[in-house]
């Protein structure tokens, strides 16, 4: 484990929330369509701030906490690109206008920063407590993988999850944006617009994401600083991301088989890990700069194929992994499984 000084947590802490506020002044003071330029330029200060915190980490704190760093920041942002899929099409049922996305993003990436330091800090807890701890991760994380391929067609449900339905119920719902606010009123009763269901849905979303990216990136790391810095800094610049990969996810067609890859591999870091902890050391580690090399090495190559496959079969176009993006059965499921 990597000894933090309570300092460099309060600095972090102190450096997290003002990007973030940035980021909510940019989206919320003036509600605008997100160009081209302004994703650019966003997308590639966010992933520079990133970067530049792990050369700090590498610099303070040693190679071996900027490897993991590193590794697990490569992790989530190539799990987080899974999320936009996702929120593409969140944007698109819900038939958000464009100028009032942004603040939807932004308000759904503030819930699931605060979701998961509490995810953050139940894991490491549970792993300083119970031995098996990383056995179960890796089993979650291989399960996941094979439903991901599995499902890797399928597209979720989005409109209608429990958290929505149980919003629908709280709140008559407005047909207008009412200027992007979440409630308002019409005729003199308070009204929930679209903009808060769609807040609900990405905050949904997210949980279920959480569920398996926090394993996976405990898998490259056991220091909560670690961890909790990765997930920030690659859910901080998936705003701006979301504007400038928007037209582009659809030919991605091997993601999903790429990130069934990661999460396999890593799955299969913790159960040896396990093994050689608990049951008998002379079964090897996988150390973390060969996770980081397997990690870049799996997205180039998805990249790679995902571009030739696009252009060879222009009308192919990629997909969320269901699985991670279920968020409830299908209606008439739910019917047969309360007649039976």
């Amino acid at each position: 484990m990597v000894d933090i000084a309570g300092w460099a947590w309060g600095a972090t802490i102190v450096l997290i929330i003002a990007l973030f506020v940035l980021d909510l002044l940019v989206a919320v003071r003036r509600p605008h369509t997100v160009g081209m330029r302004e994703a650019t330029f966003w997308s590639v200060f966010y992933i520079a701030v990133a970067l530049l915190f792990g050369l700090a980490v590498w610099m303070l704190a040693g190679s071996t906490a900027g490897t993991e760093y590193f590794s697990g920041y490569v992790v989530e942002k190539s799990l987080s690109v899974d999320n936009l899929f996702v929120f593409v099409i969140i944007m698109a049922r819900f038939e958000v206008p464009n100028e009032f996305q942004q603040k939807a993003l932004l308000f759904g990436i503030a819930a699931a920063l605060l979701l998961r330091a509490v995810l953050i800090a139940i894991g490491a807890a549970a792993i300083s407590l119970f031995s098996f701890t990383f056995l179960f991760f890796g089993l979650v994380l291989i399960w996941t993988a094979i439903q991901l391929i599995k499902h890797r067609n399928e597209e979720p449900d989005v409109q209608d999850n429990f958290l929505v339905r149980r919003a629908r119920k709280l709140f008559p719902i407005s047909d207008d944006y009412h200027g992007g606010r979440m409630l308002a009123r019409e005729n003199g009763r308070r009204v929930a617009t679209p903009l808060l269901l769609v807040f609900v849905a990405i905050g949904s979303t997210d949980l279920l994401f959480a569920l398996d990216s926090i394993p996976a990136v405990f898998g490259v790391t056991k220091e909560p600083f670690i961890v909790l810095t990765a997930n920030a800094f690659a859910l901080l610049g998936l705003r701006a991301l979301y504007f400038l990969v928007e037209g582009l996810l659809d030919r991605l067609v091997y993601l999903t088989i790429g990130l069934s890859a990661i999460l396999i591999y890593i799955g299969a870091k913790l159960i040896l890990q396990f093994v050689h902890e608990d049951i008998s050391t002379s079964v090897p580690e996988m150390p973390t700069p060969l996770s980081l090399v397997v990690i870049v090495l799996i997205l180039a190559v998805t990249t790679v194929a995902s571009l030739l496959r696009v252009r060879a079969h222009p009308e192919e176009k990629a997909k969320p992994g269901a699985i991670r993006v279920v968020l409830r059965k299908p209606r008439e499921e739910e019917e047969k499984s309360s007649n039976r």
